[in-house]
């Protein structure tokens, strides 16, 4: 009985916890369905009384929505291949390969994600004003194809060190090289961890703000996040239609997630199983 009220506790308490964290996305979807008057009425209401879909055809109409869709996936795709591809690449060397200054190096990686990116921010912003690159999109897609991150890097290292070296050992006494290793035994064995790694980056990159404020100042460059503070004016702002527009960005993320949360789930839980 005791272990059984244990169990309901925990379930309320992991009840309590869902329902607080999708408050924020209901009345997010439910401001998305009002007028502006229904959304700033008090006592507030739970429920628009007409459900206004009209709201996120209009978006389409007050701005370039579409446009800028198509510039997030223009940095999307290549952002998102470079990540996966040269994480992958670095995480195998880290824990397959043997090479002068291995632990040197992978802790001076791992020293870089305790750099709060306000540090580099200046000196990174300096040099591609001295390349030429600012309003282009160079500076947010070329560093991902240098490992995408520490976190990433560390991510597949850990994972490729949970599957057993004997898989190795018997490929090379079959005559494979490392290359082979690695194309042909060990990256199907990493397909959770590498799904991983591409839910972050879509998530990162599709939400990403700062990046494009820095860099872009054309509006014809701007990315959906970027593009979207165009709908809040200077003295009023329609947050119906901001709202609208939100919903429309989030529902993307949640898409891919649910599609993949299996895999995702999996390779959390199996990342680190072997430091």
């Amino acid at each position: 009985m005791r272990s059984r009220g244990w169990k309901i506790a925990a379930y309320c308490l992991l009840l309590f916890g869902a329902t607080v964290s999708l408050l924020p996305f209901f009345w997010m979807v439910r401001s998305a369905l009002m007028t502006s008057s229904e959304i700033f009425q008090f006592p507030p209401k739970m429920l628009p009384d007409h459900w206004q879909w009209g709201n996120f055809i209009e978006i389409f109409e007050v701005v370039e929505f579409g446009l800028y869709v198509k510039n997030t996936l223009f940095i999307l795709i290549p952002v998102l291949i470079g990540t996966v591809l040269t994480s992958c690449m670095c995480g195998f060397g880290f824990a397959r390969l043997q090479f002068p200054g291995k632990n040197i190096w992978f802790t001076l990686i791992i020293a870089t994600m305790m750099l709060p990116p306000a540090v580099t921010l200046i000196p990174t912003f300096m040099l591609w004003t001295e390349l030429g690159a600012i309003n282009t999109y160079w500076p947010l897609v070329f560093p991902s194809f240098f490992g995408g991150g520490g976190f990433f890097i560390f991510l597949m290292r850990q994972f490729f060190m949970s599957i057993p070296r004997e898989l190795d050992e018997a490929a090379l006494i079959d005559g494979a090289n490392y290359v082979q290793i690695f194309v042909f035994v060990l990256l199907p064995l990493v397909k959770p961890a590498l799904l991983v790694v591409a839910f972050f980056t879509f998530t990162n990159v599709w939400n990403d703000f700062f990046g494009p404020l820095i860099y872009l100042n054309d509006e014809s460059l701007f990315t959906l996040a970027l593009g979207l503070l165009q709908l809040q004016g200077t003295y009023t702002s329609d947050w119906n239609l901001i709202m609208a527009a939100a919903t429309a960005m989030t529902l993307p993320a949640i898409l891919v997630f649910f599609l993949g949360q299996k895999y995702f789930v999996e390779g959390v839980t199996l990342t680190g199983i072997k430091g």
